[in-house]
This record gives structure tokens, sequence and C-alpha cells, in this order.
């Protein structure tokens, strides 16, 4: 029996993706994707809007997202657009941009969508230049090192990154989904 490694690696994010995790997001609407189910809860906001005085600074062209270097203890409560946000600017975007020449994606200048619409289509986006390239690897491609464009990680071999990602993507899809949960269940 041939083993194909690719394939196994891009089906361990893309089969959670395709039955569990993107379903999951239908019916998303703006008052979902925005509520803040703590106070001081962190999430993408208008340029003008008031931040929590736990995010020391906002990333991002037009709306912006809640952010500071030294993660306040306990951490913030995230909203789904902030999680969304995560998925699209800091773990798919960046690096189907570095590795597999996708669009650019990175914080400081990412067009944050105003709309749950808009973040689905963003999500939706960097998700597949991800798994297009991680389809596209080679196993011999898979035992590289990824390069400066991962900082630390430079050395790490693109299955680490790979798996990495695919960890990163199960983890907040699952905390969005808890979200669902809570809003669907919260007192009205």
């Amino acid at each position: 029996m041939a083993f194909d490694l690719v394939h196994e690696i891009h089906e361990q994010l893309d089969w959670h993706w395709r039955t569990q995790a993107r379903p999951r997001l239908d019916g998303l609407i703006d008052d979902e994707y925005f509520w803040e189910p703590t106070p001081g809860s962190w999430s993408v906001r208008p340029h003008d809007a008031a931040a929590p005085s736990t995010a020391t600074m906002r990333l991002g062209s037009g709306w912006l997202m809640d952010f500071t270097h030294a993660e306040p203890a306990p951490p913030p409560v995230t909203t789904i657009a902030w999680r969304m946000a995560h998925l699209i600017v800091g773990v798919f975007g960046p690096r189907a941009e570095s590795h597999f020449g996708a669009p650019p994606a990175d914080y400081q200048t990412w067009k944050f969508a105003p709309t749950a619409e808009g973040a689905l289509a963003q999500l939706d986006e960097t998700y597949a230049d991800w798994m297009a390239g991680v389809r596209g690897l080679t196993p011999e491609a898979l035992g590289k090192a990824v390069g400066p464009a991962e900082g630390p990680w430079f050395d790490t071999p693109m299955i680490g990154l790979v798996l990495h990602i695919s960890r990163e993507g199960i983890h907040h899809m699952a905390e969005i989904a808890l979200l669902r949960d809570l809003w669907a269940h919260r007192e009205h």
C-alpha cells in the first residue's frame, strides 16, 4: 500500500475544516461576530472606537484589532471577530505569503473586515491559499528547513510548521465554535 505523506498532512486540517469547523460558521451574523462575552473583551473595532485598557496597541488599516505585546494575566477573552482576525493574519495568511507566494498578510497593514460576511471571505481566502500551498509540497520539501521567514523557527523542517498551523487552526476554530455556543445560549 502506497503512503502519501503530503495527502495525510493536508487532510489533518482540511478534513476538520470541511466537516466540522467551517460548517460551524454558517449563519454567523454581525451581532454575534462582535459580541463581547465579558467586559474588556478584545475585538476588531472601528478606528475611532475605544479599546479595552488591556489593549495597549491596535493593529490594522481601517478597522483595528486590539493587541498588546505583553499579554495580560489572565489573558482577555476575545470575540469571534478577534479570533477570526488572528487566524487570517496571524496563522494562515502570513505563512501562505512567505512560503507559497500568496498576497501580503500582516497585522500592521491588514484591512480587517467590518462584517462577519467580509471576515468569512477573508478567512476562506487565506485558508485556501495556505492549503493549496501545503497540497503542493513534496515529501522532500517537508523535510527542508522553513528558513528566515519563520524567525526563531528558521531551522525547523516544513513538516513541523505545517503541523503547527494545523494545531493552531483546529484550536482557534474550536474556540470560535464555543463562542457560538455561548452566544446561542446567552440570556437575552
